[in-house]
């Protein structure tokens, strides 16, 4: 009998749980003892869907991309194909606020290059300057040094510092709650380098994979040409579910329901005695083990493995966290003045404000609210604001609610509050960040059995988790 300890119940546990015994039922590999231990009283993780008065609320994130296909990919295994929602319409109008006024984000910006010229040209938000300083990228010639860099550089040094202050910067805030300063450009959007490499120019680069995205596109099905409405919508940028992201997460807790599954539970130290590992969790009891996966968060690593590796203990410590809470107000729709003609705004946080982002989720998301109803969600915190997380949630939603009437003119009570905070939940990947992950993989190598997974090492993000549960799911089969 083979038994395998997976330290951890969010995304990465319950997936690599399920990958799991998908891999090992295909290598024919029966005698296999599976136990996922979690420390809170749920699993699911960050990954939280509430229905609340008609409205469904998600708390942490709300969609995932599916340009990375993993997520899709598993929603569809799973059986939750026709259960995907794509956004409301194909090209969600965004915001961006700058001197106090929202701006529209011109139409062909994928993250921060530009792959439309006239809606470049006429906007408002950007300067004539810092439009001038953006076109002249096409003739900067690429970097030459081969080493990392941060993300406020490489966008200052290709599109000009107006473009990472009213653009990269407040749209990547959003993703991945960071700082330009610190963000290694290598570790969070390696495309952004490869194209520089490639076609020596972002805007060349990106229309280019525009072009040969827009070749692989199939006709439109029959149905779709007749009638103007296809039977299987097409993936728009971000996609989610329907009950929202628990519908992935209750699905794999179904797939998995022969394990042992241990709720309030912590490990306190994974210990090495040649080819065997030992799980001692709180309270002294201890499990041993042919396989250890901890997906928990980096730092939770570092302290289960602080006494019997402290040089991977400390590598593990070197990856930061941040902290960020999600504000969702539900109001009555005729009670809003704005038109809601988006997704939402992002802050750059140059404007000073004190939430980072609003989606406007009834507006993105079919089916999130009451009739008549609006479904606005905040972001608070992250690298700069972190102490915000702290307010109890009566100065939080004054706080979030101040913000929108500034910025929207909202003068609304709202009919729901709902908060979550989320401390120490968000890694950043600091400059440096690939080799800090190359040294804990060497690291971890060394002990037998042991793996680690999760979103802390290499991609941020439903998506990228999925596909390094499966990854780490085929090496531990493979090593047993």
């Amino acid at each position: 009998m083979k038994k395998i300890v997976i330290i951890g119940g969010g995304i990465s546990g319950l997936a690599t749980a399920y990958f799991v015994l998908e891999e090992a039922k295909s290598k024919g590999l029966k005698d296999l003892e599976v136990t996922l231990i979690e420390k809170n009283d749920r699993t699911g993780g960050n990954i939280v869907s509430e229905i609340k008065d008609g409205f469904l609320i998600e708390g942490g994130p709300d969609c995932f991309l599916s340009e990375k296909p993993w997520a899709m990919a598993l929603c569809k295994r799973l059986g939750l194909g026709d259960r995907l929602l794509p956004t409301s319409t194909p090209r969600g109008r965004t915001f961006i606020l700058s001197n106090n006024k929202l701006h529209l984000l011109p139409e062909g910006v994928i993250l921060m290059v530009p792959t439309k010229m006239i809606p470049m040209i006429t906007s408002t938000l950007i300067s004539l300057k810092g439009k001038i300083r953006m076109g002249l990228e096409f003739f900067i010639p690429k970097r030459k040094e081969k080493g990392d860099e941060t993300l406020g550089d490489f966008v200052t040094r290709r599109l000009g510092k107006e473009v990472l202050d009213k653009i990269a910067e407040p749209l990547v805030a959003g993703v991945h709650a960071g700082c330009p300063e610190t963000m290694s450009i290598r570790a969070s959007f390696p495309k952004f380098v490869q194209m520089e490499e490639e076609y020596g120019s972002l805007i060349k680069g990106m229309v280019a994979k525009m072009a040969g995205m827009k070749s692989k596109v199939s006709p439109a099905p029959a149905t779709e040409a007749k009638t103007g409405v296809a039977k299987d919508p097409r993936p728009t940028m971000f996609m989610t579910l329907k009950g929202g992201l628990t519908d992935l997460t209750n699905e794999l807790l179904a797939r998995i329901k022969g394990i042992d599954i241990k709720t309030n539970t912590s490990v306190t130290e994974v210990g090495f005695a040649g080819s065997e590992l030992t799980v001692t969790l709180n309270g002294g009891n201890t499990i041993k083990a042919d396989s250890v996966i901890i997906g928990a968060p980096a730092y939770a690593a570092a302290n289960i493995l602080k006494k019997t590796d402290p040089a991977l203990s400390e590598k593990l410590e070197t990856i930061p966290y941040v902290s960020t809470a999600t504000v969702s107000l539900g109001f009555k729709r005729d009670e809003i003045k704005h038109p809601l003609d988006g997704f939402g705004f992002v802050v750059p946080r140059t404007e000073g404000r004190k939430i980072m982002a609003a989606s406007w989720s009834s507006v993105k998301w079919a089916g999130r609210v009451p009739d008549g109803h609006a479904l606005i969600r905040c972001f608070v915190g992250g690298g700069k604001n972190a102490n915000l997380v702290d307010l109890n949630d009566e100065e939080m939603t004054k706080m979030v609610l101040s913000e929108l009437k500034d910025i929207m003119g909202i003068d609304a009570k709202p009919v729901i509050v709902k908060i979550y905070r989320w401390k120490n939940a968000m890694p950043q990947y600091n400059i440096g960040h690939e080799d800090r992950v190359s040294g804990i993989e060497e690291l971890t190598s060394k002990h037998k059995g042991l793996y680690l997974t999760g979103s802390a090492y290499r991609g941020i993000g439903i998506s990228d988790t999925v596909r390094e549960a499966e990854a780490t799911a085929k090496r531990v089969i493979e090593g047993l």
